[in-house]
């Protein structure tokens, strides 16, 4: 039992490691590591670790996945993306549904029962493999939102058109359930609804008069979404997805409390989670189950990709004001994931137990539906992104904290080398003068948990921490790790730092110090005052780093570098790598003390901070 519980955690986390370090969708992994673990190897058999406990794991599992993903909503994005979002979510399931439904029966050949429970259950995508997608994208525009909010919403929603078609199937055909269908819709939406709100309140009011001490906060608030979920099962089956979802959505839009600590904590946590759960109910399949050489169940899914999804995109999208890109990529963005495994699980096994045993086709079918949806979307969703030109190749640009003169300098040479800028400052005279430099400014606090949804991030990809005040550039470089990842925010070193070469404060506390230890805001600007200048150099055979070093010494300070490659490296006090001929240095010097001709490829000094 130990080793299997070990397995299921070391082969997660290995793939999740591994997807990362080829650039790879994370799902794609999981599922193939959990093939080889269950199938293939029989290293891992998740029936006889779990036994009946396996299901009410997942369902929890998936529960808090939701919750999480709700947290990640705001309802301010909907002014945009709203109306297309309504339309996807009840339009474009209901045509899903019903091709599906279509799709099922003339491909594959299975039974109207079956293939509307099967329609049902692949309508659902989900924040298990559209947030992962998302990230590893990063779409411009508007276009992500619409995603993000469909795979999330449709989640609970698909959840609980499976569950009423079930009941329908257990009540014996539509004139008998179709009074059960009505009354679980009615208390889906109520008390999935009611329950939701409710759980967010609890927590606000937990947090807002500080009943709870700091260690206790993310237990308690993980306890009431697992109470919020089961008290909503417990009146109408599956209606605890969407009442947890709901729960997150308020909990992500109210202005009481903050939650960042929570929202940090589930996304960690449902990192482990779906690491889990994709790698044990892919580990249950069999070899048999699997039919990886049943033509039929390829050609069904090619058509849910092919034919289905760009069919029930455009009926929704149909006029909006989506451009045709926007619309084509909406129309290659479906994959399947957590969801529709464990509901077509669970329902497959009490259907065949119950005497439909038709049902145990369903679950080979949507494994390989998931498996072949993530594959192609996975692997093609970067370029089409690109081609569609709704997403930037490896995001290179930089955000500056702090628009005073000298980092207007850097960001304007930056723009020039054709890398995205954009400047935050609370300063006006400093944001004024940046846009008059052709720099994108905006007047706003770097710590505001609104700036990620008020300023236009697209093709940035680390932040630069360049203001006179320590703990600001500390708390900007906390506040996007999330986002850019720790090795890409860099701030100014502290005057501690400085003065004894020691650390100021916990390595976790900061972000990456820039150019070298005694590089800090005072001494910058110091040198600026008395005619320091931002330069950049073509590092060349003829004019190497040490050619540069011998003209202007050691007091000239290494920034960036452009590299062959056209992205960017910055240089910072831990670590120096001397950039190699066919680079672009760029650098803080004093200018030569006598004239002489331009060496190498050095440029003019246009770049001199007035």
């Amino acid at each position: 039992m130990f080793i299997g519980l070990a397995s299921v955690i070391v082969l997660g986390i290995a793939a999740q490691w591994l997807a990362w370090r080829l650039h790879l969708p994370s799902i794609l992994l999981l599922l193939i590591f959990g093939i080889i673990a269950g199938p293939v190897t029989g290293i891992l058999s998740p029936d006889a670790l779990f036994g009946e406990l396996l299901f009410p794991l997942v369902s929890v599992s998936v529960a808090i996945i939701l919750f999480e993903g709700g947290l990640s909503l705001r309802l301010d994005e909907l002014r945009q993306v709203g109306g297309v979002v309504v339309k996807l979510t009840t339009v474009g399931i209901f045509c899903t549904w019903i091709m599906v439904f279509g799709a099922a029966g003339i491909i594959i050949g299975i039974d109207p029962a079956p293939a509307i429970l099967l329609g049902a259950v692949l309508v659902v995508s989900g924040p298990t493999v559209i947030i992962p997608l998302l990230r590893y994208v990063r779409p411009i525009g508007k276009v992500g939102s619409i995603v993000k909010w469909e795979g999330i919403v449709n989640d609970p929603i698909g959840a609980i058109l499976a569950v009423l078609v079930f009941e329908v199937i257990l009540a014996g055909g539509m004139e008998q359930g179709t009074l059960v269908a009505i009354l679980g819709v009615i208390k889906a939406a109520v008390f999935g609804t009611v329950i939701g709100l409710l759980g967010a309140l609890a927590i606000v009011l937990l947090l807002k008069r500080y009943l709870i001490p700091d260690f206790l906060q993310n237990p308690m608030s993980l306890m009431l979404v697992v109470v919020s979920y089961a008290a909503a099962n417990g009146i109408q089956p599956e209606s605890g997805l969407l009442a947890v979802t709901v729960m997150g959505i308020a909990l992500a839009n109210q202005k009481y409390v903050s939650i960042r600590h929570i929202t940090e904590f589930k996304e960690n946590l449902r990192v482990l989670l779906i690491s889990s759960l994709f790698v044990i109910l892919a580990a249950r399949l069999t070899i048999e189950q699997l039919s990886l050489f049943d033509a039929a169940n390829w050609i069904f899914v090619a058509a849910l990709i092919f034919i289905v999804r760009p069919a029930a995109t455009f009926i929704s999208t149909f006029g909006s004001s989506l451009v045709w890109r926007e619309r084509l990529f909406l129309a290659w963005m479906a994959p399947r994931g957590i969801v529709a495994a464990a509901v077509v699980s669970v329902f497959s096994i009490r259907l065949a137990e119950i005497g439909f045993p038709e049902f145990e086709r369903l679950v080979p079918i949507t494994f390989q539906v998931i498996i072949g949806t993530v594959a192609v979307y996975g692997l093609t969703a970067v370029p089409a992104a690109r081609w569609l030109k709704l997403a930037r190749p490896n995001p290179q640009g930089i955000l500056f904290a702090g628009a005073h003169p000298w980092a207007q300098i850097i960001a304007r040479i930056i723009k020039d080398e054709g890398f995205q800028c954009v400047l935050i400052d609370t300063n006006w005279a400093n944001v004024t003068a940046a846009r008059k430099a052709g720099c994108t400014a905006y007047y706003a606090n770097i710590l505001s948990e609104n700036l990620l949804h008020d300023v236009q991030l697209d093709g940035i990809g680390r932040l630069l921490a360049l203001t006179p005040n320590e703990e600001v550039n500390s708390l900007a470089a906390l506040h996007f790790i999330d986002l850019f990842g720790r090795s890409e925010v860099y701030q100014l070193p502290p005057r501690n730092a400085a003065r004894n070469g020691k650390q100021s404060m916990p390595r976790h506390l900061h972000g990456r110090y820039l150019f070298k230890p005694e590089a800090t805001f005072e001494y910058l600007e110091a040198r600026f005052q008395s005619g320091a200048i931002v330069k950049k150099t073509d590092i060349t055979e003829e004019f190497t780093y040490e050619s540069f070093v011998g003209m202007y010494g050691n007091t000239a300070i290494p920034m960036l570098a452009v590299t062959e490659s056209r992205s960017l490296r910055i240089y910072t006090a831990e670590a120096f790598s001397p950039p190699k001929p066919g680079e672009i240095l760029i650098g803080i010097v004093n200018p030569p003390t006598e004239p002489g001709p331009e060496a190498g490829g050095e440029k003019g000094s246009s770049n001199l901070v007035q």
